[in-house]
């Protein structure tokens, strides 16, 4: 798996100047402290670095924002459109006490939420200065922004579908009898970047046997003629914005004979479930079409894991779509649809596209067939 680069292009300012105050405006009245990472970089077009020195974008209830940072990080954030998003840069120096620094920006706050993925370093000491202020997360906060997202956010999406498509379009020159997973998934992963992602975010090259485990990645395993191949890469585009696509394939003919008629079931299913999305639908009443319809055919105790994740800066992030959520959904929220069959010992299948509610129904951002295909 690659690490991103955090230095990506920059987001239009007057598009984060209306992030920062719907922010301050969910947050009512609770003070907000957001870390570097992927938060950081919608509110503030930067994604930035988490060290053991603090950085924190500050955002009072009531005064103008601030990013603490130490001066020799600062240079990392010379782009940002400071000025113009009325964000103050507050600098500090090995010595200071930047956890004071913050709190005495954030005021007197009763309430203050931080980012969901600050080390404990940084919130234990925030803890400390400010004693009596009751902490929660942020995440609850800021994703009821993200999960919405604009036209330009789906264009990103778009592009990124578009790209992990030509990936799989091109399997068929790496995926073969004698060779490994790790051989095939190294050769898949330089084409992520060749036809245009930033990097190759997770590559699963799941043969045989080992297409039953939803979250296998490589191994040395050499695939077989008659195997079946569960296929799930995805990364960024320099947008920043995610592809996740998962197609399965058969070298050659399946040696197991219920293949085919097992693969229908779960193509019905996906479908069953992509036509289900619309606005006003709640998100378990997707993972419901699905899940119903392998269960219908005999393979319920087979399907494992959730129907699907929301995906945008994040691989996985808000709405999820798994039973319980009873989160209505609403245009511009993105998600895979991605449901499995999985026999252990045997062998396994998924097929996944990432979906975009509109105004009427659904568009998905991934237009490879969804038939098995046989190499």
């Amino acid at each position: 798996m690659s690490r991103r680069s955090s230095h990506l292009p920059p987001t239009d300012s007057a598009v984060l100047r209306a992030r920062l105050e719907r922010a301050r405006e969910a947050a009512a009245g609770t003070g907000l402290l957001i870390a570097p990472g992927s938060d950081l970089r919608y509110l503030l077009g930067r994604e930035g670095g988490s060290h053991e020195r603090l950085t924190t974008l500050v955002i009072p209830a009531d005064g103008p924002p601030a990013l603490v940072v130490p001066k020799l990080e600062a240079p990392g954030y010379a782009d940002v459109p400071t000025a113009e998003l009325g964000v103050e840069i507050v600098t500090w120096v090995d010595g200071d006490d930047p956890y004071a620094v913050a709190a005495d920006l954030l005021g007197k706050p009763d309430r203050v939420a931080v980012s969901d993925f600050t080390p404990a370093l940084h919130v234990l000491a925030m803890r400390a200065a400010m004693p009596g202020v009751e902490q929660m997360l942020a995440g609850p906060i800021v994703r009821e922004l993200r999960m919405r997202k604009d036209a330009a956010e789906v264009d990103a999406l778009r592009k990124a579908g578009a790209a992990i498509d030509r990936v799989h379009a091109r399997v068929g020159e790496w995926l073969r009898a004698g060779r490994t997973e790790a051989e095939v998934g190294a050769d898949i992963a330089a084409a992520i970047v060749e036809e245009g992602h930033l990097a190759a975010e997770f590559v699963i090259v799941g043969s045989g046997p080992n297409g039953a485990s939803p979250h296998h990645s490589l191994s040395d395993r050499v695939i077989e003629s008659g195997d079946v191949v569960v296929v799930d890469i995805g990364g960024p585009v320099p947008e920043g914005y995610n592809s996740d696509s998962t197609r399965t394939y058969a070298v050659g003919e399946p040696r197991d004979a219920d293949v085919a008629s097992t693969y229908e079931v779960l193509r019905l299913a996906q479908q069953a479930a992509v036509d289900a999305v619309r606005p006003g639908v709640s998100a378990e009443s997707i993972d419901a079409a699905a899940r119903e319809v392998i269960a219908a055919a005999g393979f319920g105790e087979f399907f494992i894991h959730r129907t699907g994740h929301g995906i945008g800066l994040d691989v996985h992030e808000e709405p999820y779509i798994v039973s319980g959520n009873a989160l209505i959904l609403e245009p511009g929220m993105a998600f895979s649809i991605e449901p499995g069959i999985y026999q252990p010992g045997r062998w396994g299948a998924r097929i996944e596209d990432i979906v975009v509610v509109t105004a009427d129904g659904v568009e998905s951002v991934n237009q490879r067939p969804h038939e098995l295909v046989i190499l």
